[in-house]
């Protein structure tokens, strides 16, 4: 295990300094230099590496490393630097670029990119020795690794293509509250269904695809949408969302009881987004959402997911939107990939 530093704060979610203090510390390195902008106000943008397998089954590790599980499982290998097309419906298991030697009081866990979930692209971390996706233990040293399935568009990636995003934590951070997200489906546009049958989309390619060939726009209905089994919709929350400066949160899946869909894909929203600070006021979530095995009627406020929130151990030297972003201040919209719907 590493024996790294590990700043003197309460328990909590670190900063963007304290993300940077570890990447000096080499608690954090890369097989390539790190790019200016990978590092968020709470959050480390991951990216992928030179190889990615084609895999006929998902799998955790177990006991075992990534790598000696590969094998039993790998169809075919791919090379990332001349980029490559993952199909939809398919299974992949790419390295990544960065690797961890954690101090022995700091965990991380992994969520999707906000524009790798409103593309319906499915991602998940796996380290060494993982006992569950997305969770990374305290102390841990190894390499990581990105489970990724297309679901409803075929995409382009290529090594350095970032899917997926770490936060770190020291200690347990205490809930400091939990909000529930309603939907919104009033107005002229209820929201967006994927095309079946639409075109691959580059996921370095940013404002460069015509949505009218990815997405069909709906009306709403008596404040009403009927969700179709295995169809993607992107919807917006009712109510706008502030996360202040000196927290971070996550939005997670409400009670299946509740409802037979799945909400919210990328989960992590960084400190700032939606505040009078950043010039963010009126900022909703975009919500990604795919009704499961029965259709299913969503109405007007009906709530759809849980954002809980979390303490910084300091405060961010930068903050969600300051230096510009694509989701800042949004209502209903799709993903950087698309110029904007007309």
């Amino acid at each position: 295990m590493s024996e790294h530093a590990v700043p003197a704060h309460s328990a909590g979610i670190l900063p963007c300094q304290s993300i940077e203090e570890l990447i000096a510390e080499e608690a954090i390195t890369s097989a390539s230099a790190f790019d200016s902008d990978q590092v968020q106000p709470a959050s480390l943008d991951l990216r992928l590496g030179a190889r990615v397998w084609r895999v006929r089954a998902s799998f955790l590790p177990g006991r075992r490393r990534v790598s000696e599980r590969l094998p039993d499982v790998a169809m075919h290998e791919l090379d990332l630097t001349k980029g490559a097309v993952l199909e939809k419906g398919c299974v992949y298991i790419a390295e990544l670029q960065e690797r961890l030697a954690l101090p022995e009081a700091v965990s991380g866990r992994a969520n999707p990119k906000s524009s790798t979930g409103r593309v319906d692209v499915f991602v998940r971390l796996l380290t060494d020795r993982g006992a569950g996706f997305d969770d990374i233990e305290a102390g841990y040293e190894g390499p990581l690794y990105l489970e990724i399935a297309p679901q409803t568009f075929s995409v382009l990636v290529r090594t350095g293509t970032r899917l997926n995003q770490l936060r770190l934590k020291r200690g347990e951070p205490p809930r400091l509250g939990v909000r529930s997200v309603g939907v919104d489906l009033t107005g002229d546009l209820a929201g967006f269904r994927a095309r079946r049958h639409a075109p691959v989309v580059d996921l370095d390619l940013e404002d460069g695809h015509d949505p009218r060939d990815f997405w069909t726009p709906l009306e709403p209905r008596r404040g009403e949408l009927m969700l179709d089994p295995g169809e993607f919709y992107i919807l917006a929350s009712k109510d706008a969302i502030e996360i202040p400066v000196l927290e971070a949160a996550e939005m997670t899946p409400i009670d299946p009881a509740v409802g037979e869909f799945r909400v919210h894909y990328a989960g992590f929203f960084d400190p700032g987004f939606g505040t009078a600070e950043t010039l963010g006021e009126g900022s909703r979530a975009v919500l990604e959402v795919r009704s499961h095995e029965t259709p299913f009627i969503l109405e007007d406020g009906q709530i759809v997911a849980r954002l809980v929130h979390e303490p910084l151990t300091d405060r961010p030297r930068r903050l969600y939107g300051q230096d510009g972003s694509h989701y800042q201040r949004q209502g209903l919209k799709l993903s950087k990939h698309f110029k904007v719907w007309r």
